[in-house]
């Protein structure tokens, strides 16, 4: 569930985008010399309320881009073994004696771009993929769960796994509900509340009923994998590749929920984008700068009542340059040496210059002078 902790410090890096699309807008669309909206105008928020949608946009559909382009790239056994979705134990069996006269470790040859190692670990993958489609259970909890399901230990029947799968599934689904009550306690998910409800219920169904049904999903079998078919170069869904695409695709919706869902009702009229409950566009950014001068105050206080302790402490020798600039000295050399030359980060620095300065040294020599 970290994508969706994310979503609580996600929304600096847009702004900063849509500021930069923005000013580039403004340079294509805006002829040199005429006036270019200023902030603080209706119009200027208007257009910045609209760039920070398709921003937003544009980003969560790469999102979705980039989680089907990992699925292809780690691909399946079905494409390892160059194999249709519907083969039969036969025309498995049959495609791996053919693959296995080709990559046997006895009988590839190796390469510089190809060692031992890799022809025999890809032979073994080669023959775990054969191994699980040729048995119906593992087959089963493959398709549905994943790689990861076939090393899954004390696993006989189809029963087992979808039992071993249920223990995964249920904490999983747990902890996310959890997460959306506790930060829809603290504020942070305001807009679209009850719809991201209905996001994580439809997802819990859909993937109970993906993996605890003996056949793959009407969905997946009717509309998604022909639709990939006939846009050719794309190999078919497996359910367990469908769950996390799905999954990816939730997150979306909930970064969608959190960024766009306000921006659509907001308010320009007055200068700003003013969101649903008074609360501006920007306000993220206002809250870390009026933190960092907090700090920064803070940290201008400290300095200041340290100096005066350290004046106060100086107080019995006031009008002898002499001593004063004799106590000043030894408290500085007693800073450097107790304080800053214990500092961890400082002694692994000094570590590391003394080994720099070490590498030319004859063999057998000791020190560090």
């Amino acid at each position: 569930m970290s994508n969706l902790v994310s979503l609580l410090g996600w929304s600096f890096l847009p702004n900063l985008v849509t500021g930069w699309v923005q000013t580039i807008y403004y340079g294509i669309a805006i002829r040199a010399g005429d006036p270019k909206p200023q902030p603080g105008t209706p119009r200027y928020a208007e257009h910045r309320r609209r760039i920070h949608i398709l921003v937003v946009t544009a980003y969560l559909l790469y999102t979705i881009y980039e989680a089907d382009y990992e699925i292809v790239r780690a691909g399946s056994f079905y494409s390892d073994l160059d194999l249709p979705l519907n083969a039969t134990e036969r025309e498995v069996k049959a495609r791996f004696r053919r693959l296995a006269a080709i990559f046997h470790p006895d009988k590839a040859s190796t390469s510089s771009s190809t060692t031992t190692d890799d022809i025999n670990a890809y032979f073994v993958h080669l023959k775990t993929a054969a191994d699980t489609l040729t048995d119906p259970a593992r087959r089963f909890a493959y398709e549905r769960f994943g790689p990861d399901a076939v090393s899954w230990q004390h696993c006989k029947t189809i029963k087992d796994y979808v039992l071993h799968g249920a223990q995964i599934l249920g904490p999983y689904y747990g902890v996310a509900a959890a997460l959306m009550y506790g930060l829809g306690l603290l504020g942070y998910l305001d807009w679209g509340r009850y719809e991201r409800w209905l996001v994580l219920a439809i997802m819990f169904v859909f993937e109970l009923h993906t993996v605890t049904r003996p056949g793959r999903p009407a969905v997946l079998e009717k509309v998604i994998n022909p639709v990939l078919a006939l846009a050719g170069r794309r190999a078919p869904y497996l359910p367990f590749q469908a769950i996390a695409l799905a999954r990816k695709l939730s997150v979306t919706i909930y970064i969608a929920f959190s960024q766009i869902g306000p921006l659509l009702m907001a308010d320009t009229r007055g200068g700003q984008v003013q969101l649903a409950g008074g609360r501006k566009g920007g306000d993220d950014e206002v809250v870390l700068r009026q933190g960092l001068d907090r700090l920064e105050a803070m940290a201008n206080g400290l300095d200041s009542d340290t100096s005066r302790l350290l004046e106060m402490e100086m107080s019995p020798f006031a009008g002898d340059a002499e001593v004063l600039g004799t106590m000043n000295g030894r408290v500085k050399e007693w800073l450097v040496q107790n304080t800053i030359r214990q500092d961890p980060m400082v002694r692994d620095a000094l570590g590391r210059s003394f080994m720099r300065r070490r590498i030319d040294a004859p063999a057998g020599a000791k020190g560090t002078k």
